[in-house]
């Protein structure tokens, strides 16, 4: 987690854009992404070239080619002097001239190289409007640690959550928690093959790698399962730029040389190439109502009959896994208890045609202040041939934040996450521990517990009989305390009582007057 320190020299960096006339919070962000990309780079070179020494070889990738870039005057300039650790030490106006004049071309002719922003960065545009206010941001910028990834990942989030704008636009953040709860559920292996349809800024993507590179360091020792990781397994879509361009450079920030992360429409493009490719899926899809049957992929059309987005992405789901391939993802709750054909057909298919795995109810504030929909993570193995037997619901009423708009910590960031220990009395302000070990017990414990409490196992027969209605509270016995009451003619005695003191009280006030 951030510490205050650091998240003071953020504020700083996005008040100097504010500031210097950029007010957009997309606009600062990209900028802001672009100038940590070209200390990345610098960085990765700087490791090339200590392993190059180190092993007394040549540089085996060298990212700034020798020579010169031969853009504008007296052949241009070294590509040696674009490095970030070069250029921060400039005048702002030499440095304002570097960066706009040659490194934007370079980083942009980084596409024909093949490297993983490739295509995103085709369309990078600097827009930083002064020497002075570039030369204040690079300033801010070198003070902030980037040795590791997770401060990386933790300045990542940080950022997103300025942009005001993504609520309204559909773009709201998975909070990093409830993506860490969603991988840690999954446990990916070395050999999956990981996709989000709807990657946006790659958060799932990147926890996926984080994850395999704590729980499977061994990967990193071979190099087919090394190349495997690094070009094959990670594959995200999208159709806003900005946004491919970001998650792109945040997956090459966290390591990750080469991912598949390109520009896709999802619901609206054939899915040829990627049908029955994946052997997870990890999302949570923008749910905008309704799409027209004309924009709408015909393969997906053919799975369920519908306009609405959240069950055209359940189809979707279905269509990019490969049998015994597996997904945890986020929908709203109406895709458990819907009672149009559309909303009990996807639930008929994954109850019966493939294995519904456990469905976890999220409290409702996980996604405020973006949005306030009550949502659920469903977890399903694709098999095209049933399954199910016993689907585990857990009702989750705490993430270890308030449930409002301000969505303050209700412990220290060390005690927030699936991956913590915590007291009896913690457990009730942070349930995503409980969840990730009672979701491995699944198949044990869990199947002896009871309908009263927080999570518990349903029979297929039960939910079929039910029209495959998922909802958890369809399901959960709530115990209700017997109260006590006197009998009947002890009331009645009582009430006389009462009538006659009343009485008896009248006729003293009577005498009285």
């Amino acid at each position: 987690m951030l510490t205050g320190e650091l998240r003071s020299k953020i504020d700083n960096v996005w008040n100097a854009f504010w500031a210097g006339g950029i007010a957009n919070p997309l606009e600062v962000i990209e900028q802001i992404t672009y100038l940590l990309f070209m200390r990345g780079l610098d960085e990765a070179h700087t490791r090339e070239e200590n392993k190059a020494n180190r092993l007394r070889k040549p540089i085996e990738r060298r990212i700034f080619p020798t020579g010169k870039d031969k853009i504008g005057k007296n052949g241009g300039i070294a590509y040696e002097e674009m490095r970030w650790s070069r250029l921060k030490n400039r005048d702002p106006a030499t440095m304002f001239e570097i960066v706009s004049e040659h490194v934007f071309p370079f980083l942009r002719s980084m596409a024909e190289a093949d490297t993983a922003h490739a295509t995103h960065m085709k369309g990078a545009r600097f827009t930083i409007p002064t020497p002075a206010l570039l030369a204040k941001v690079v300033d801010l910028l070198a003070e902030i640690p980037m040795e590791d990834r997770d401060t990386k990942g933790d300045l990542y989030e940080y950022m997103l959550s300025k942009i005001a704008t993504a609520g309204q636009n559909g773009q709201f953040r998975t909070p990093r928690h409830i993506i860490a709860l969603m991988v840690e559920m999954m446990a990916p292996g070395p050999k999956d093959m990981i996709c989000d349809p709807a990657c946006g800024t790659c958060g799932f993507l990147v926890a996926a790698g984080e994850y395999l590179r704590e729980n499977h360091p061994k990967l990193f020792q071979e190099k087919e399962s090394r190349d495997h990781f690094h070009e094959e397994m990670f594959h995200g879509f999208d159709f806003d730029g900005t946004m491919l361009r970001i998650g792109s450079m945040n997956m090459t920030l966290h390591g990750v040389d080469n991912p598949d992360i390109r520009y896709k429409d999802s619901l609206a493009q054939e899915h040829a190439g990627d049908s029955d490719r994946y052997s997870l899926v990890l999302a949570n899809p923008p749910f905008a109502g309704s799409l027209d049957y004309e924009t709408t992929a015909k393969d997906l059309l053919a799975v369920v009959k519908t306009r609405k987005t959240e069950l055209l992405f359940m189809a979707l789901f279905l269509k990019l896994l490969k049998p015994g391939g597996r997904a945890a993802v986020i929908v709203p709750d109406g895709v458990l208890f819907g009672s149009s054909t559309a909303h009990k057909e996807i639930r008929r298919m994954l109850v019966e045609d493939h294995r519904l795995d456990g469905i976890v109810k999220l409290p409702s504030g996980v996604f405020r202040p973006y949005a306030g929909v009550s949502t659920a993570i469903v977890l399903f193995t694709k098999t095209n041939s049933g399954g199910t037997d016993q689907v585990w619901f857990y009702d989750c009423q705490a993430d270890g934040f308030s449930l409002d708009d301000k969505r303050t910590a209700l412990l220290p960031s060390e005690k927030i996450g699936p991956r913590v220990k915590l007291g009896d009395q913690e457990q009730t302000k942070n349930n995503l521990p409980d969840v990730a070990a009672r979701w491995k017990e699944r198949n044990r414990a869990e199947l002896k517990r009871p309908r009263t409490a927080q999570s518990f196992c349903v029979p297929k027969s039960e939910i079929a009989e039910t029209g495959y209605d998922l909802s958890i509270n369809r399901y959960k016995e709530v115990v209700h305390e017997a109260t006590e009451h006197p009998p009947p003619k002890k009331l009645i005695a009582e009430l006389k009582a009462l009538e006659q003191e009343i009485a008896d009280g009248l006729e003293e006030l009577e005498g009285m007057l």
